[in-house]
């Protein structure tokens, strides 16, 4: 049990994208209007070398145009610089170097950044693209570096994110407990897992090991307010969603009378929902690996020894 001393952060998921555009500029000004401590994005690099933020490896379920990200150019006149979102009000996809350059805005030097780093990606390309942009900012060792978190699903992407950004704290984001465990553990501070991953008996297991170990713990998705209050409950450091607004309005009540909001939410959805039975999350789990494996290789690889 917590106490109204240890709420949970708010991190906007993809900004406050109930709200805006997902991955928009739009969205990430105003999970931190709201009053975020976080933002988190998804990373993917297009032909010419642009990083950009946006969550699917292709254009087409959010935006106006088509095609992978990876056999797009950002600039020309066919270019994704032109792209817009569906949905209203229309914005552009944001580059990485533009979602710095407002995290370095004097307003924002409290805000910090989960970068989710997609499985399409080359990590060698993306993670040297990434330090450039970084490294390009005065003072970025200070300001910016201790913000920044990367989120890895896959090993394969460690050593080159130890490589190439040692500066910055890892996660890992996942749906698995025993692949976190098994090859995440001894190389990442924070641990970012999937809501319904932490409802299962394990998932409760991992939440206090982690505890125990000193390591940091997200959940996402968390967009229902009952779910806010479980994940209250157990503790967690951070609440990745959708709806900020609806989460910082929450922990405010509850900073004002904690007993009184625990009190108003059962705990009866643990049962009820069939999204958190054993069986849906495990082969969820097995179908995530499976993904996860297909694109990037398997999770046992040989991983590459980093030589300065």
């Amino acid at each position: 049990m917590t106490s109204r001393a240890m709420l949970p952060d708010c991190w906007g998921h993809r900004g406050a994208s109930a709200s805006f555009p997902e991955n928009t500029l739009a969205s990430f000004e105003a999970a931190v209007r709201d009053g975020s401590e976080g933002i988190e994005s998804d990373v993917h690099v297009s032909v010419d070398g642009v990083v950009v933020m946006f969550h699917d490896p292709a254009l087409d379920r959010t935006t106006d145009s088509k095609g992978k990200i990876n056999q797009r150019n950002w600039y020309g006149p066919d270019g994704m610089e032109h792209v817009r979102t569906v949905k209203e009000p229309k914005q552009s996809i944001p580059t990485f170097a533009e979602t710095v350059a407002l995290l370095m805005q004097p307003e924002n030097l409290h805000v910090k950044f989960n970068v989710d780093v997609k499985v399409q990606n080359d990590p060698d390309r993306l993670f040297s693209l990434m330090h450039a942009i970084i490294a390009a900012h005065d003072n970025w060792e200070i300001l910016l570096a201790p913000r920044l978190l990367l989120g890895l699903w896959h090993p394969r992407f460690l050593p080159y994110a130890k490589h190439r950004l040692p500066y910055c704290k890892r996660s890992h984001i996942g749906h698995n407990p025993q692949l976190a465990r098994d090859w995440f553990w001894d190389d990442c501070e924070v641990f970012s897992m999937s809501f319904s991953s932490m409802c299962s008996s394990d998932g409760q297991k991992f939440m206090e090991e982690c505890k125990a170990a000193g390591k940091k713990m997200m959940v996402w998705t968390v967009n229902e307010p009952v779910h806010m209050m479980e994940a209250v409950r157990w503790g967690v450091d951070v609440i990745l969603t959708d709806f900020t607004r609806v989460w910082l309005d929450m922990r405010a009540e509850l900073q004002a009378d904690y007993s009184k909001q625990v009190a108003q939410y059962d705990r009866f959805f643990l049962w009820t929902s069939w999204r958190l039975y054993s069986p849906v999350v495990f082969a969820q789990q097995v179908i995530l690996k499976k993904y996860l494996e297909g694109v990037a290789g398997p999770f046992n690889q040989n991983l590459p020894v980093m030589v300065e």
